[in-house]
């Protein structure tokens, strides 16, 4: 057998676009090297916080993803995703920019998910911020027109540590303000049939949310995990 070279690192098949953050990252956040079954490698986007991203529409970003997302590529991960769902803003410009497959939103699962629904049900997208989820988000993504969004509440746990780049999370009460969160968006669209997590910060809650509303959770990880999964050994 002849071995070929011409990378510096092997058998790293993720690369994770990573937002310029400090906010803790637990078990289950895509941040947490430990979530994943199988080796990621990371890159820091720096001065991409998520206030620029999610606040401010990722305005004067892209060239710093683009180069970022090169340099995983070079050092050997075949597939590309990102650690935020507004990201989706990307998905043309870093797929034709990279050549390799890229996931820059869990929302891109949108269309799948809803085409295994029953007759009469519906995907719903929860976001950590649903003012500044806009249509250009979902389009970009892919996501069917008419795709009920619903937010969490403006200043709850959650959203104050990761908008707020904080250095402390309260992870019980972030649970208790998705999960109520999720209530909330079951009771004001009954026909959901499932929910679409669309912040990549929010699968460690993802137990929580599904025994809270009974339906099935999908998120950035389940999407990811099935990518790479799809990749030949």
């Amino acid at each position: 057998m002849i071995a070929t070279g011409g990378q510096p690192i092997y058998g790293i098949d993720l690369g994770i676009l990573m937002l310029d953050a400090q906010f803790p990252r637990i078990l289950g956040d895509m941040g947490n090297a430990r979530t994943w079954p199988f080796p990621v490698r990371y890159k820091i986007v720096r001065g991409a916080s998520p206030e620029v991203v999610v606040l401010q529409g990722a305005e004067g970003t892209l060239d710093a993803f683009i180069e970022a997302g090169r340099e995983l590529v070079a050092e050997g991960c075949r597939i590309i995703t990102t650690n935020c769902g507004f990201l989706a803003k990307f998905q043309a410009e870093l797929s034709t920019a990279l050549g390799v497959p890229v996931a820059t939103s869990a929302l891109m699962q949108a269309a799948a998910i809803q085409a295994v629904l029953p007759p009469g049900r519906r995907v719903g997208i929860l976001t950590i911020s649903a003012a500044t989820l806009t249509e250009a988000h979902l389009q970009a993504a892919g996501v069917p027109e008419g795709t009920p969004v619903a937010g969490i509440a403006d200043g709850c746990e959650f959203q104050r540590a990761i908008l707020g780049n904080a250095l402390t999370l309260d992870v019980d009460q972030a649970e208790a303000d998705l999960a109520a969160a999720a209530r909330a968006f079951q009771a004001a669209h009954p026909h959901l049939g499932a929910i679409l997590l669309e912040c990549t910060n929010m699968p460690p809650y993802k137990k929580a949310i599904a025994e809270a509303t009974g339906l099935p959770v999908f998120s950035i990880e389940t999407y990811v995990k099935w990518l790479v999964e799809s990749l030949p050994r």
